[in-house]
C-alpha cells in the first residue's frame, strides 16, 4: 500500500491493508504465488458496481461517470456532454431533477466509502441534466410505429418514465392526468426551491416531444371509465400515485385543522397556500415532513383581524370530514412573522429517514425537531379544533413499533397539525382495482393481478422514492412491450439494472467481431486468434455486484469530494426565501469529481497490470482496436499464472480463472 501523508487538513483514510496486531512479516510470494507459477491465467470479468446495484431506477452510473471523466469516448460527431446525457437517460429521463432531490442510495453503496468518502454521484447527475437543458439536447427519437396504443393513467415519474420507454419502442402513448400540468409528486409534492419548475418542465417537455398524447384535467373512473379505456387501447398502465395522506392514529386526529402533508404541499405548489398559522406541528420524520416544515418556515405567519379570516376547508380523504385550515385573503396580507414550526419523529434525529442534509437545513432554518417521541392525543377545544398535540417519549422494538414511556407525556401547542406518516391511493371510481388497503397489487413484472392487459407502477404499488417509481415505470414498459408482441416474459436478471454492453460498444467504435462462417470456423481450434469472437471476456454483471474487498484499495489516494456550493439559509433569512439552496458543479469540478469513481468491475486504464507483470505477458491493446473494456490483453504464451496482475488491479476486473 502506498504511503499517505495525512495532515491536519486531510481526513485520515479509513482503508487499512493491515489490522492492529498484524506484526509478523509475510513474504509477498506467499501471498501472491502458489508456486513460481500456477495453471491459472487472467480473464477479464465485468461485474456491476454497488452504486448501480443500489439505484432503484437502474442507472448505468459507472458508465456516465466514465464519460464525464474522459475515459470512455463518445462516438464521432457527438460531444461528451451529450454522450453522458444519452447514457444517463437510457434509464432515467430526469437527470436534472433527480440530481437535486434523490436521496442517492447509490452513494450509500459506493465502494469509495471504504477509502474516504463516496463519489458525489447526484452532483454529477445534476450537472449532466442542467447541461442538457442548457444545450437543448433531445432524448433518443421514437422507434418505428407499431400501431399499438397504451393508456397511461398518471403523469408523474412512473407514468412519464413508462411513456418515454414505450415511445422508444414505437408504441403510441396517451397520458391521462387529473391535474392541469404533468409531474405528479415532482410537481405537486416537492417545493419548487428543490425542483426548479423550469428544469422540471424542460425534462417533461422532452418526453412529450417524442409524440406522447395528453388528456389533462381528466379523472379516470369519473370522466372516463375503465371499459372505455379497454376498448380504445391495447394496454393500460396505472401510475396514479398516492394522493391521500394517513391521519394520525390517535384520538382527535380528524379535527378540521389536522391536515395531511400531501394536501399541505399540494395546495402550496398550486399557489393556494400563502402563509400558515402561528404554531405548526408536523409529525413524520421523512422527506415529506421536512418539506412541510421548511415550507411553513418560508411562508410564515400573518396576523390579520379575525373578521378577515376565510375558511379554506376541503374534504378529508378518509371520511369526508373537513380538514381545512385557517388562511387569510391574500389581498389583506400584513407584515409576516416567522411561524413556530415543530417537527416530531419516532426515530432519534440521527436516525430519521429524511436525507441528512435536509434535516440539517431544516434545523438551521429554525425548525424545532424532536426525535424519539410519539403522538398520543390531539387536544381539542370546545369548538372541536386542535389546540395542541400530546406527545410522549418512546422506545422502538426491532420492527420499529413504538412503545410509550410512562411519565414522559407533554403537550406541544398547535394551531395546525400536519400528519406526514404515510400515503395511500385515491381509487374512487376504481374500486375493482383496490386491494383493500388503498393500493393496487402487482406481480414481479408489474402486471395487475387477475386483469389481463392492465399494468401498474409507482407509489400506488408501494410508496417509495421518485427513483423507485421511475425504475418501475421502465420495467412495466418492458412488460407491456412483450405483452403487445405476445412474446414470453423472461425472468428478470438478478441484478436488474442497465449494464455496460461490450458488444454494443464495439459496434459503436466500428470494432464489431467479423461474421462467423461455418465453413471456415467450424473446427473451433485457434479461436483465440480469430476475429469472429470477443475473447477472454466474461460478463457477470446481471448476476454479481462487486464488493469492495476484491478491489485493490491501496491504489486510491485520499481525494476530497468536489462539493456543490451550499447556499445556507438561516432562521433569520428563511421567511419568503424560495431560491435554490445549492449551486451545481462547474464543468471542471464535475469532471474532477467523476475521476474519483473507482470504476468497480470495469477496467479504467490505469496500466497497473501492464507495469507489474514480470513476464511482459499483459499488453495494451493496439490503439486502433482499443475501447472501453478492451484496453489490455494477455499473451498466454508468456503468462505463468503468477496472479500479480489480478492483485494490483484496482477495479477487480481481472480474475485468475482461466484454466479452472
Amino acid at each position: 500500500m502506498r504511503a499517505q501523508n495525512v495532515t491536519a487538513e486531510t481526513k485520515a483514510l479509513t482503508f487499512r491493508k493491515f489490522k492492529d496486531g498484524d506484526e509478523k512479516h509475510v513474504a509477498w510470494k506467499n501471498q501472491i504465488f502458489q508456486a513460481s507459477w500456477t495453471h491459472k491465467c487472467p480473464t477479464y470479468v465485468h461485474r456491476t458496481p454497488p452504486c448501480q446495484g443500489s439505484c432503484p431506477s437502474g442507472e448505468e452510473i459507472r458508465g456516465w461517470l466514465g464519460i464525464v471523466r474522459g475515459m470512455e469516448k463518445p462516438p464521432k460527431g457527438m460531444d461528451w456532454q451529450e454522450y453522458a446525457f444519452q447514457r444517463s437517460t437510457n434509464a432515467n429521463p430526469f437527470p436534472s431533477v433527480m440530481g437535486r432531490v434523490c436521496p442517492a442510495p447509490c452513494q450509500t453503496g459506493c465502494n469509495r466509502n471504504m477509502v474516504e468518502d463516496f463519489v458525489g454521484i447526484n452532483a454529477v447527475e445534476q450537472f449532466i441534466g442542467d447541461t442538457a437543458l442548457e444545450k437543448g439536447y433531445k432524448l433518443v427519437p421514437p422507434g418505428e410505429d407499431t400501431g399499438k396504443k397504451v393508456a397511461i393513467i398518471g403523469g408523474g415519474p412512473a407514468g412519464l418514465s413508462a411513456a418515454y420507454q414505450l415511445r422508444r419502442r414505437g408504441h403510441g402513448c396517451t397520458v391521462f392526468d387529473d391535474h392541469a400540468e404533468l409531474g405528479g409528486m415532482m410537481m405537486y409534492g416537492i417545493p419548487g426551491y428543490r425542483t426548479p419548475r423550469d428544469m422540471l418542465a424542460g425534462e417533461i417537455k422532452r418526453i412529450i416531444d417524442m409524440g406522447v398524447s395528453l388528456r389533462l384535467n381528466t379523472y379516470v373512473g369519473k370522466d372516463v371509465s375503465i371499459e372505455e379505456l379497454e376498448k380504445e387501447f391495447d394496454a393500460i398502465l396505472w401510475a396514479i400515485g398516492c394522493k391521500y395522506g394517513r391521519a394520525l392514529p390517535v384520538p382527535g386526529a380528524y379535527a378540521p385543522n389536522c391536515v395531511s402533508g400531501v394536501d399541505f404541499l399540494s395546495e402550496f405548489n398550486q399557489k393556494q397556500k400563502h402563509f400558515v398559522p402561528k404554531r405548526v406541528v408536523v409529525v413524520g420524520g421523512g422527506d415529506t415532513s421536512i418539506d412541510v416544515a421548511s415550507v411553513a418556515r418560508r411562508l410564515g405567519y400573518n396576523s390579520v383581524p379575525e373578521d378577515q379570516v376565510k375558511d379554506m376547508g376541503h374534504d378529508n380523504a378518509a371520511d369526508g370530514s373537513q380538514i381545512g385550515y385557517v388562511a387569510h385573503d391574500v389581498a389583506e396580507l400584513g407584515v409576516r412573522e416567522g411561524a413556530e414550526v415543530t417537527l416530531t419523529s419516532l426515530f432519534p434525529i440521527e436516525n430519521m429517514t429524511a436525507a441528512e442534509h435536509e434535516v440539517q437545513d431544516a434545523l438551521r432554518e429554525g425548525v424545532d425537531i424532536q426525535g424519539g417521541v410519539m403522538p398520543v392525543e390531539v387536544i381539542l377545544n370546545d369548538e372541536g379544533l386542535a389546540t395542541g398535540l400530546k406527545m410522549a417519549k418512546c422506545s422502538l422494538d426491532k420492527k420499529g413499533i413504538p412503545s410509550l414511556i410512562d411519565g414522559t407525556e407533554y403537550v406541544i401547542s398547535a394551531d395546525i397539525i400536519v400528519s406526514a406518516i404515510g400515503q395511500y391511493g385515491n381509487l374512487e371510481g376504481l374500486d375493482e382495482l383496490n386491494n383493500g388497503r388503498g393500493f393496487i397489487d402487482a406481480d414481479p413484472y408489474y402486471q395487475v393481478k387477475g386483469r389481463q392487459g392492465h399494468f401498474v407502477a409507482g407509489d400506488i404499488v408501494r410508496p417509495h422514492l421518485l427513483t423507485t417509481a421511475i425504475g418501475q415505470g421502465a420495467i412495466a414498459a418492458d412488460t407491456i412491450d412483450r405483452y403487445m408482441q405476445a412474446t414470453e416474459l423472461k425472468k428478470r436478471p438478478k441484478v436488474d439494472v442497465h449494464h455496460f454492453n461490450l458488444l454494443a460498444k464495439l459496434n459503436e467504435a466500428d470494432l464489431a467481431p467479423e461474421e462467423f462462417l461455418i465453413e471456415e470456423g467450424s473446427d473451433m481450434r485457434g479461436t483465440s486468434s480469430s476475429d469472429y469472437a470477443v475473447h477472454n471476456y466474461e460478463d457477470r454483471s446481471a448476476f454479481e455486484v462487486i464488493p469492495y474487498d476484491v478491489l485493490f484499495l491501496g491504489h486510491f489516494p485520499y481525494t476530497a469530494r468536489n462539493l456543490r456550493k451550499d447556499i445556507p439559509v438561516t432562521a433569520d433569512e428563511v421567511l419568503g426565501h424560495f431560491g435554490e439552496r445549492m449551486k451545481g458543479l462547474s464543468t471542471e469540478n464535475a469532471q474532477t469529481e467523476a475521476k474519483r469513481c473507482m470504476s468497480c468491475g470495469m477496467c479504467f486504464e490505469c496500466d497497473n497490470c501492464v507495469l507489474y507483470c514480470p513476464q511482459d505477458a499483459v499488453k495494451r491493446t493496439p490503439k486502433k482496436e482499443t475501447t472501453t473494456g478492451r484496453y489490455v490483453y494477455t499473451d498466454y504464451n508468456r503468462c505463468i499464472g503468477c496472479h500479480i496482475c489480478a492483485e494490483v488491479c484496482p477495479t477487480g476486473y481481472i480474475n485468475m480463472g482461466l484454466g479452472e
